[in-house]
């Protein structure tokens, strides 16, 4: 079995979304074959909470306005650490990169099929890295001057 058309429409259109609310390393898992229970996985992260925050709601509003879907479940809201938006058809991952490393929820998924998704989501791959690189030049430099 394969993720259905609907599923694929709902996973681009939130990878778009996430994208446009500049999430980072964002992919898409067909689960369809090994679960049950949904088709799809997407995946994304972002460096702060309130980013974290604000990817989720852009996601959910675009998928209701656009596609006319509502999640049917929405966890995690509280610590925006890790919210998880469950459309049945699809669930929707948004981690703070710190979650989203240790959890590494791609090494569970890495067996299952990648999803295709928009140009501006496959862009976003490696950002996470980069955030964390700039960083840390940011935090050495600061350190450097306080000496």
């Amino acid at each position: 079995m394969t993720a259905t058309d609907r599923s694929i429409e709902l996973i681009t259109t939130a990878a778009q979304a996430a994208a446009d609310k500049l999430a980072h390393d964002i992919i898409a898992y067909d689960v369809s074959d090994v679960l049950s229970i949904t088709d799809a996985f997407l995946l994304a992260s972002a460096p702060n909470d309130r980013q974290v925050k604000s990817i989720v709601d852009e996601i959910e509003e675009r998928l209701n306005k656009e596609l006319g879907v509502k999640p049917v479940r929405r966890e995690g809201d509280r610590e925006a650490r890790w919210v998880l938006l469950d459309y049945v058809d699809i669930v929707v991952h948004v981690q703070h990169s710190e979650e989203r490393v240790f959890y590494a929820l791609e090494r569970l998924w890495k067996d299952c099929p990648e999803l295709e998704l928009p140009a501006d989501a496959k862009a976003t791959r490696g950002k996470a890295q980069e955030h964390s690189d700039l960083q840390a030049e940011e935090d050495a430099a600061e350190l450097g001057e306080l000496r």
